[in-house]
């Protein structure tokens, strides 16, 4: 595949020390390849590192690249690279759920871990606009494919690994393109697709979470979401709980601790966010391709609401079947949220 005309005249401007060329020349590319490095690392800051490494490295390699191959596959492969090489300084990202066993229903919510081993959640405006370079053939659609049960299957996968279900099965690359990006033959490339189906498909659930919001239709979604918002700032715990399923998690990084169940989730809810005299104010958020919500708590000695965590829900039917509650401030800048709300 030859660049279009219009690249061409870009990449050599770009070649010529352009400066604006060479960011209108990735511009296309950019929010998809942020993406492809959160699906890599399983963190939102993770990404905007490896992918700064990436444009870096694309910058300073120009003059090599004669466009024999895409665009597009030659940032691919210098994304992927960078990301690997993240990989290799940093310890694997996960989920309370695949850390430790379920607290004990009594249990407080614990310590937060300095550590930084956590999936972090990420704002799916980032892949809206699906990439116009994927194939029809690719398994996975773009927003299933940053929903938090694949983020989290895929670190379960060796990185190379990862890499070969991420480039054929979400962005739709060849066999014979894949192994060109990771040097190696195209046996291997889908030896190992074989190998990274069978983990990551034991792992998702039936049903993805973008067939359930399909399921359910607009109405059906916004009854839900209006439903949740109103129990919560209300301070309802039993509205709240109505609308869990029974085999319901609650996790909360970066808290070790989840709560596997209604009865507990209840439990926990009822001893800490929503016991007497808390107030809340959510605010929907799209995160991860799911519904999620930013809570903001109130703040006494501010004297209005202060940002929380952004909780990224799971449903099953109309009823919500996992909560990922993040409890990081710092990510509202990150998802464009407001650093307070008045009374």
């Amino acid at each position: 595949m030859s660049l279009a005309d219009a690249e061409l005249e870009l990449l050599e401007a770009a070649r010529r020390g352009d400066e604006d060329a060479y960011a209108r020349l990735i511009g296309s590319h950019r929010a998809q390849l942020h993406a492809h490095c959160y699906r890599m690392l399983a963190s939102a800051p993770d990404a905007e590192d490896a992918l700064q490494e990436a444009l870096l490295g694309a910058w300073r390699g120009l003059p090599r690249f004669e466009g024999r191959s895409s665009l597009r596959s030659w940032l691919y492969t210098i994304a992927t690279n960078a990301c690997l090489k993240a990989i290799e300084r940093r310890p694997k990202r996960v989920l309370p759920v695949d850390y430790g066993p379920a607290a004990d229903p009594h249990d407080g919510p614990g310590t937060p871990l300095v550590e930084s081993v956590w999936v972090t959640p990420y704002p799916d405006r980032e892949v809206v606009s699906a990439d116009p370079g994927v194939a029809p053939e690719a398994r996975y659609e773009q927003r299933e494919s940053i929903e938090l049960a694949f983020i989290a299957a895929l670190q379960q996968l060796p990185p190379r690994q990862r890499a070969t279900l991420i480039l054929r099965d979400v962005l739709g690359f060849s066999a014979r393109e894949v192994a060109a990006v990771l040097n190696t033959t195209t046996a291997s490339v889908n030896s190992a697709l074989q190998r990274a189906h069978r983990l990551v498909d034991e792992r998702l659930p039936e049903q993805s979470q973008q067939a359930a919001l399909r399921a359910l239709g607009d109405d059906g979604l916004s009854e839900i979401v209006n439903g949740y918002v109103d129990a919560w700032e209300r301070g309802d715990l039993d509205a709240v709980v109505a609308m869990l399923a029974e085999d319901v998690t609650l996790t909360m990084p970066p808290m070790p601790t989840w709560f596997a169940g209604r009865a507990a989730v209840a439990g926990f809810f009822g001893r800490l966010p929503l016991r007497a005299g808390r107030r809340w104010r959510l605010l929907p958020v799209g995160a991860n391709g799911q519904v999620a919500l930013a809570h903001y708590g109130w703040n006494e000695r501010a004297g209005c609401f202060l940002p929380h965590g952004v909780n990224v829900l799971a449903l099953s039917g109309a009823r919500v079947s996992e909560i990922d509650a993040f409890l990081y401030p710092e990510d509202f800048a990150r998802f464009g949220l407001l650093d307070r709300l008045p009374a």
